[in-house]
C-alpha cells in the first residue's frame, strides 16, 4: 500500500513538473531561454539542441543572444528560429544572433492567460486521475481481502490530502504565471 502511495505521489509531482515545463515555453514578453527549448539545429547531419551548438544568454529583459560555437552555423540557426512558431525575427552581425522579444498586446496577454489556465486544468485533471487510479487499486485490494475496510478508508483520506496539496500547488503556479503574463 505504501509503495502504491509513493508511486502516486511521484506521478503527481511529475504532473506538476510537466506543467511548469509547458508554462516555461510560453513567450510572456520577457526574454527567457526556455522559449528556445525544443529547437534543433542540423549540426553536421545530426539534429542537435540549440543549447549544444551555441552559447545562449539573456543580457536584458527584452533580448536573447545566441553565439554559435562555429560561425558557419549562423545561417542554419537563423533558419530554424524563423521556421519555428515563436514569431521572433533573428538579426545577426556575423558572430552573434540577437532575438528581440516584442511587447505583448493586451489581446495576446489575455490569450496567454487562457492558455495558462487550460494547462493548469490539464495538470489538475492528471492529478485527479492519479488519485482515481490509486483509489481503484485500494478498493480492489479490499475486495480481494488484502487490506481491511479501515485501511482502505485511511488510504483514501491520505491520497485525498496529497491530491489537495498538489492541486493547490498547481493553482499557485498558475496564479503566478498568470500575473506574470498580464504584467505590462
Amino acid at each position: 500500500m505504501d509503495e502504491l502511495f509513493k508511486e502516486s505521489e511521484r506521478k503527481m509531482k511529475a504532473s506538476i513538473d510537466h506543467f511548469q515545463v509547458e508554462l516555461g515555453k510560453l513567450r510572456t514578453g520577457r526574454a527567457s531561454l526556455t522559449v528556445l527549448d525544443g529547437l534543433n539545429v542540423d549540426y553536421y547531419g545530426n539534429p542537435t539542441p540549440l543549447s549544444q551548438v551555441a552559447t545562449l544568454a539573456v543580457p536584458d529583459s527584452k533580448t536573447i543572444t545566441i553565439q554559435p560555437w562555429d560561425a558557419s552555423n549562423i545561417q542554419q540557426i537563423e533558419k530554424v528560429i524563423q521556421a519555428s512558431d515563436l514569431g521572433l525575427n533573428p538579426s545577426n552581425d556575423g558572430k552573434l544572433i540577437r532575438l528581440t522579444i516584442p511587447a505583448l498586446t493586451t489581446e495576446r496577454r489575455q490569450q496567454l492567460a487562457k492558455v495558462v489556465k487550460k494547462n493548469a486544468e490539464e495538470c489538475k485533471v492528471a492529478i485527479r486521475n492519479i488519485r482515481r487510479d490509486f483509489n481503484d487499486k485500494m478498493s480492489s485490494m479490499e475486495k480481494n481481502g488484502d487490506i481491511s475496510k479501515d485501511e482502505n478508508h485511511q488510504a483514501h483520506e491520505k491520497i485525498q490530502k496529497l491530491t489537495d496539496s498538489h492541486i493547490q500547488e498547481a493553482d499557485k503556479i498558475c496564479h503566478t504565471k498568470e500575473t506574470d503574463v498580464m504584467e505590462v
